[in-house]
């Protein structure tokens, strides 16, 4: 399959990766140092399964790579203004393009560039990092993506079992689903009071999880998060913040969310697709999330980055 990722990044850089090692024409759209160290040396990914460096081919010019018949989306939410615009050249008639980043609002988002109709959607679990441009570092074994349709008829679609039968050959621990909005919803309930409460602490989530405070701060705003998914209709998990609290409860204390250490690094960070969009759908849906809204306005002077 000819396969075309947009962010070489950790997330984006793992899963194509693994697919370049399984036998399929994988592609970047990359930049910088990134662009330099994967043409010159290739992708390398260090993993307690198995290191490996694969083979694939990165272009700054995604209509170099020419069409795909899929196509993953793996950049930050903050890059989509300049980054969505390249899916154009990618996606031909029969493209399929997934989108793997965090949030609720990705799939609008894509598909205001390429038509509902070619997009799919879906959540990673996933604990990987760049250790440096073209090399990416898997901690732990998870590398999880739950998809389905974006916009599409209710069910696992043709494509969609196909998109998953070749993940799967790959060695990805894929889930098809007939309604990914729960996949979406259901990760926001852990990531986004998780993302802010370890931002604003600016600490792993070990030493966090042990302050019975940051707990009930997190727990609430897990149940705000909540709220708002049953406010819009999704069918999340009757039991959801307790598998979410669970989950923390057995995390390795060293684990650190993406957002912490953007804010500790000065990166931008992903708090509007996070948080923000919480409390944007709670105004409007008329679902109160204090905690939610005080994280958040914590955390957006800050992301832009700083110096």
């Amino acid at each position: 399959m000819r396969i075309a990722v947009l962010g070489a990044g950790a997330v984006g850089g793992y899963y194509g990766a693994l697919l370049a090692r399984a036998g399929h024409e994988v592609g970047f759209v990359a930049r910088g140092q990134t662009l330099d160290a994967i043409r010159s040396r290739g992708l390398t990914v260090h993993s307690g399964l198995g290191n490996f460096t694969a083979s694939v081919r990165a272009e700054a010019d995604p209509a170099l790579l020419g069409g795909a018949e899929l196509a993953i989306v793996a950049v930050k939410t903050y890059s989509n203004p300049e980054a969505l615009p390249l899916l154009r050249p990618l996606a031909g008639p029969e493209t399929s393009v997934l989108t793997l980043q965090n949030g609720v609002d990705s799939a609008d988002e894509v598909a205001a560039v390429v038509g509902e109709r070619h997009v799919l959607a879906g959540a990673t679990y996933i604990a990987a990092s760049l250790a440096e441009p073209g090399v990416v570092e898997h901690v732990g074994t998870a590398r999880r993506i739950v998809f389905g349709e974006a916009f599409g008829p209710p069910g696992v679609t043709p494509r969609v079992a196909a998109v998953a039968a070749v993940l799967a050959e790959a060695g990805v621990q894929v889930e098809a689903v007939d309604d990914c909005r729960v996949a979406l919803w259901e990760k926001l309930i852990f990531l986004a009071p998780l993302a802010g409460t370890t931002a604003a602490a600016r600490l792993p989530v070990g030493p966090c999880w042990a302050d019975p405070a940051f707990r009930e701060v997190t727990a609430r705003a897990m149940a705000e998060v909540e709220a708002v998914a049953r406010a819009e209709g999704i069918a999340v998990a009757p039991d959801v913040r307790d598998q979410k609290l669970r989950y923390l409860d057995n995390s390795p204390p060293t684990m650190r969310t993406s957002m912490m250490m953007d804010v500790v690094a000065g990166r931008p960070t992903e708090v509007e697709a996070l948080l923000g969009a919480v409390v944007r759908r709670g105004r409007a849906r008329g679902v109160a999330t204090p905690a939610i809204e005080t994280l958040h306005g914590v955390l957006r002077p800050l992301a832009g980055g700083r110096a």
